[in-house]
């Protein structure tokens, strides 16, 4: 699920950074933004939450769902969360658990946000292993500062903000955030939106409605009375490709079909999640070198059926990013590629990007073109690096084009799907 951070200042944090007083440790950074926002740590104040999950500008839309939270401390809470295809009550008390589901699958951009609201940083002692440091420069300014860490098989991207360096996004496999509308409860700086785009046109974001201080907990709303026991519970784990590919049951060969245009070869990736029957439920673009491409996949991968997935003798959900290489040909009747004054004359809204400011900026009239696609409906499907521009340019061109609107391409009088390039130019700065 990628992550559209809009980029205003950026560092590249690595373990050669040599501890010169000018360095923090990244983790003791994320760990600092926590301890200013996060409101589930121990010793925090007792709260009474609301939000609502929505997706922007789409009342329709599936992708929606409240969330209510009681909250004593870490090991005494009670939790309900209502959508349209699952709803869960959770209450943590001591050792007692007690949860009842109505819907066989927790969706992972569900899961993701709930994680968000209460735990913003899950990966927080996976940095504390990876030892990197990042440059302190930016922070000390109040800006906003991005560590982005190429991992083994993925990259995480951290962004803080602000003179107390609150955590603004984080993008890591499958999950993604970005933190905006920081309010005090307490002596705590509290996000009140949080956002997410997993996939082009797509935008969900949670508001917190009300966020109030509990005073008087009622304790009946603890109470377990019969513990669930874990093998009834909805846990989701997170495996490697090679243990998701080991549990299909199927044929996962790929037959990748012809595209309209674009690269024959290259790289694309999905993430996935899979019930605790073994059927495949979502499946996510996580970066493609063809956006026709991604869309296959994506369906591709939605037909797989997995053994079972148990874990600790439990049945469980399972998650996972997959990566492949993806070799194809462009058939006999290409996909219009339209250029950026005839998409700009589709667009219904458009919205120019955040280029990187500061002494890290790229010189005015830099030109960033990249790749869109936009199916039949005008809905935009895809945005492809294809002129390899550079990452932290891609981010803000990608922020920006997820927010445009289409009209559809017509062609005979019937509606088409197209690419086109979009060009950007880096704007002077302001004087």
């Amino acid at each position: 699920m990628r992550l559209v951070v809009t980029f205003l200042a950026c560092f590249l944090a690595a373990p050669l950074f040599a501890n010169d007083g000018n360095t923090v440790l990244l983790a003791d950074l994320a760990d600092h933004a926590m301890q200013q926002s996060q409101i589930t740590l121990p010793g925090g104040k007792p709260f009474h939450l609301k939000a609502t999950v929505a997706e922007k500008d789409s009342p329709d839309s599936d992708y929606k769902a409240k969330v209510e939270e009681y909250w004593v401390s870490p090991t005494k809470w009670r939790r309900t969360i209502s959508s349209p295809d699952f709803s869960q009550t959770l209450v943590t008390n001591g050792e007692s658990v007690f949860e009842e589901d109505t819907g066989d699958y927790y969706p992972v951009w569900l899961n993701h946000f709930i994680t968000a609201i209460f735990e913003p940083l899950p990966i927080l002692e996976q940095l504390r292993q990876a030892g990197v440091r990042a440059s302190k420069r930016d922070l000390a300014a109040g800006e906003t500062s991005c560590a982005d860490l190429p991992m083994r098989v993925d990259r995480w991207v951290l962004c803080f903000t602000g003179k107390k360096a609150l955590l603004s996004s984080i993008f890591t496999k499958g999950y993604a955030a970005e933190f905006k509308d920081f309010k005090a409860f307490g002596d705590k700086q509290v996000s009140r939106l949080i956002e997410n785009t997993p996939e082009p046109g797509t935008i969900i974001d949670a508001r917190i409605d009300e966020l109030t201080e509990l005073k008087q907990p009622n304790e009946t709303l603890f109470v377990v009375e019969h513990g669930t026991q874990p093998k009834d519970r909805i846990k989701s784990v997170y495996v490697a490709q090679d243990t998701f590919m080991k549990l299909a049951i199927t044929g996962t060969e790929i037959a990748w079909p012809p595209q309209g245009g674009g690269p024959t070869t290259g790289g694309c990736a999905v993430y996935v999640g899979a019930d605790r029957a073994g059927n495949v439920r979502e499946s996510w673009p996580e970066g493609c070198d063809s956006t026709g491409i991604q869309t296959a996949l994506r369906d591709i991968v939605k037909t797989w059926k997995l053994r079972p997935p148990v874990s600790n003798g439990a049945p469980v959900q399972v998650e996972a990013l997959l990566g492949f290489t993806f070799h194809t040909v462009v058939h006999d009747n290409p996909l219009p590629l339209l250029t950026d004054a005839e998409i700009r004359q589709l667009a219904t809204n458009t919205v120019e990007p955040n280029f990187l400011k500061g002494p890290q900026a790229v010189p005015a009239g830099t030109e960033v073109t990249v790749q869109i696609s936009v199916d039949e409906t005008g809905k935009l499907t895809g945005i492809t690096n294809t002129r390899e521009v550079p990452d932290a340019l891609f981010q803000a061109a990608y922020a920006a084009i997820t927010q445009w609107h289409f009209r559809p391409y017509m062609k005979d009088q019937k509606p088409q799907y197209i690419h086109a390039n979009v060009t950007f130019h880096v704007p002077k700065p302001i004087e």
